[in-house]
Parts: C-alpha cells; structure tokens; sequence
C-alpha cells in the first residue's frame, strides 16, 4: 500500500509469534487486492475494466459499500474514485490496521499497538501517540494520551498535495494536516476515511462537521503552522502538555 506497518505487544504469549505472521498474511493478502501501486492488484484491474465487481475478491464489494457510506456520511467530502480513478485506500488503510488490531485482540493481546501510515489503532493503554508537525520532519506538533485510541492524520507531509477535493478534482490545501482522535467504539477505518474527507473539506468546514460529531475531535495544522482543534481534544493531551492548549480554538 505504499507505506510501512508497525506493531507492538506489550503483553506477548505463547501465540504471538503465529498471530503475527498471520497479521502479515492478511496485510500482504490487503495489498495484493487493493494496492493501486499493483498493476496486477483487483482494484487495478477493475479501474482499468479487465474485471467486474463479481469477478473480483469479495471483499472488494465491503470495501465500496463502506465507501459509500462514508460518502453518505461526510456529505460527499469522501469518494472511491479522487480524480475519476478507483481508489478506496482512503478507507482500506485504516481497515488493514483494524484488522490487524482485531487479529491480536482475537488472540488474546489486550495491550498492542498498530500503526500503518498515519493510522493507529491501540488496545489497553496508556499509550502516547505523537503527531508530526508538517512543517518540521522529526518533530511533533502534538502528542495525544489515553487507552483504547483510534488515531488518523492526513496531511501533506509526506505525499504532498495528494488528497482531492471531490467537488472540484482539484488538490485540497486548506490544510497541512488533519488529525481525528475516533469516538469511543469507532474504530480506525471510519475515523481514517472521516480524516480524509475533512482533510479535502478545509479548517472551517472540517471542525465544525467533526463537532457535530459527539466524541470525535480534531487537531487542523494550516499551512502556516498555526493549529486549531476542536473544544474536547485537551481531554486527550497528556495532563503534562503545554499549557497553551487550555483554551479551545473553535
């Protein structure tokens, strides 16, 4: 998928070794359906009309039905197909990590840590989740704290301008980075696709759909460094953070 996967165990037992050669099976077995760096990938194949929904991997059909809802959700600020090209890692990522969490958790893990490209999902906790700051490679804008987090940044970082406006095909550079801390219960694949599409909405549009939101909150990097996030997300700073995040920026 073009970006690189960590975990780690806080608790190991005798069958973590297994389950974790398992989680590289379904990785790799996520990559080669839905990479669009593959030419040989499902999604590839269907883009280019060489397949049909139903010749491909059934999960591709979950995959773009949970697209569309997401696009339901964000009031068409998420779409499978950025630019006119098919392209659902905007919630494929997110749901490898997800998976990945779930294969632990069904293991018996109940402290891990998953992370894939901006993405992380942890189990039991306390657990510090740095931010890059987007302006700064090897620094962070903002560490985040608590137990059981779903955390998603898009930004332009790393990729630069790659995220579209879906209502004008162009890039959305609003913003340098958009992070989302889930909801109690949403896991990391709907929070990543929810960055992406507020991410390609711009500060304003973004923090208010997200306060909209009960238990989501966000953290916006403009392109001039200046931060802004919304009224809860001090909840989620360490209780050792900077003093000047007391004070909510709606």
């Amino acid at each position: 998928m073009g970006t690189v996967f960590s975990i780690t165990v806080r608790d190991p037992g005798p069958e973590t070794p297994d389950v974790l050669s398992r989680i590289a099976e379904r990785l790799h077995r996520i990559d080669a359906v839905f990479s669009t760096y593959r030419p040989d990938s499902d999604i590839s194949r269907l883009d280019r009309g060489e397949l049909s929904p139903g010749d491909c991997d059934p999960e591709v059909r979950t995959v773009l039905a949970a697209c569309r809802q997401v696009a339901a959700e964000t009031d068409g600020w998420f779409t499978e197909r950025p630019g006119g090209r098919l392209d659902p890692s905007g919630w494929v990522k997110g749901w490898a990590v997800e998976e990945a969490a779930a294969l632990l958790h069904s293991s018996g893990s109940r402290q891990y840590c998953v992370s894939g490209g901006g993405d992380v999902q942890t189990g039991g906790g306390p657990w510090r989740i740095g931010i890059a700051d987007p302006g700064h490679p090897g620094l962070l804008t903002a560490v985040l704290a608590g137990h059981g987090l779903a955390v998603a940044t898009s930004g332009t970082a790393e990729r630069g301008p790659h995220i579209l406006d879906p209502h004008t095909g162009r890039p959305a550079t609003g913003l340098a980075s958009l992070t989302l801390v889930g909801a109690p219960g949403t896991g990391i694949a709907r929070t990543d696709a929810w960055a992406t599409a507020a991410f390609a909405m711009g500060p304003d549009r973004a923090l208010a759909w997200v306060a909209r939101r009960p238990g989501l909150e966000a953290l916006a990097v403009l392109p001039d460094g200046t931060k802004r996030w919304t009224p809860g997300l001090p909840d989620r700073l360490p209780a050792t953070g900077p003093s000047d995040w007391q004070t909510a920026v709606r």
